[in-house]
């Protein structure tokens, strides 16, 4: 890719350069601040490069940097290449990052192993979800399990929860059972975190309304609650009727008047009320 390309590459995707560099620096400012000073281990091979700096003290970034070497390669041969990119991006940043906020890990931000590992979860998961959510990666094992689920059929969440696995063995044997434990409950909040952020905090509810009187459910969510209101049309399978069937997205705030409204018009109304994630569009974003 000559130079030219890549600037506008890196033109057409500023955003996304832009936030995972953000939760690169995230992810490195939770590792130092509060998984390094307690021997606590974040997951892949930052996991691995945390423990051999522990143990050796050999700068993270630069272990991170050479392990990726080959991963890369491989990626590049097997994966889409825009992903790759965006990976090795992630990488650089994220090595360069780690090294340079060293300096944290003598800050001693909190003595307590408990905060530490809940902290240093949501501020790891929170610049892994932000990374994530606009399709970047930092290399590492995240590619690794991709290529395995490519042609191995095996899942990437399986993948993942194998290797760190062995790294908990590993840090018990090397650092003892109770940093072990507490980076499992670190490892458990920062997947939450994570997903969390991928998924979005826009979080918001779908209901699905079946019933007689349809027409004036409807009007009454328009004129009443405020939200658009769209018509499905299905078929009864035991009375073989067409029947209209409401699908309407509300606000968690706004359910309970929604309940109460369609029961006030028809008590018998058949009603699913469901979760949905990162609601965009008119009424909602605009």
């Amino acid at each position: 890719m000559t130079m030219k390309k890549l600037t506008n590459y890196c033109k057409r995707n500023i955003k996304k350069y832009l936030v995972t560099g953000l939760g690169s620096i995230l992810m490195a400012i939770g590792i130092n601040a509060f998984f390094l000073p307690h021997h606590m281990l974040n997951g892949g091979t930052s996991g691995v490069a945390m423990i051999l700096n522990l143990l050796f003290g050999i700068p993270i970034g630069l272990q991170l940097m050479v392990m990726n070497i080959p991963i890369f390669y491989i990626a590049y041969k097997l994966l889409d290449r825009d992903f790759v990119i965006t990976g090795l991006y992630g990488m650089l940043v994220f090595s360069l990052v780690v090294d340079a906020t060293k300096f944290l890990t003598d800050c001693h931000v909190t003595d307590d192993i408990l905060l530490a590992s809940i902290l240093g979860g949501v501020i790891v998961g929170i610049g892994a979800g932000m990374v994530f959510r606009v399709n970047g990666n930092t290399g590492g094992t995240d590619i690794v399990a991709i290529i395995i689920k490519k042609y191995y059929a095996l899942e990437i969440g399986s993948v993942l929860f194998a290797i760190n696995c062995c790294l908990m063995i590993v840090s018990a044997f090397l650092f003892g059972f109770k940093p072990a434990m507490y980076t499992l409950i670190s490892m458990y909040v920062c997947s939450a975190v994570t997903d969390r952020v991928i998924e979005g905090f826009n979080r918001k509810k779908t209901v699905t309304i079946i019933s007689d009187h349809c027409d004036l459910i409807a009007n009454t969510i328009l004129q009443e609650i405020g939200r658009g209101v769209t018509f499905f049309y299905g078929e009864g399978a035991f009375t073989n009727q067409d029947r209209k069937i409401i699908f309407v997205v509300v606000t968690v705030t706004q359910i309970g008047k929604l309940k109460l409204l369609v029961e006030d018009i028809d008590p018998k109304t058949f009603m699913i009320v469901q979760d949905a994630a990162d609601v965009s569009g008119r009424g909602f974003t605009v």
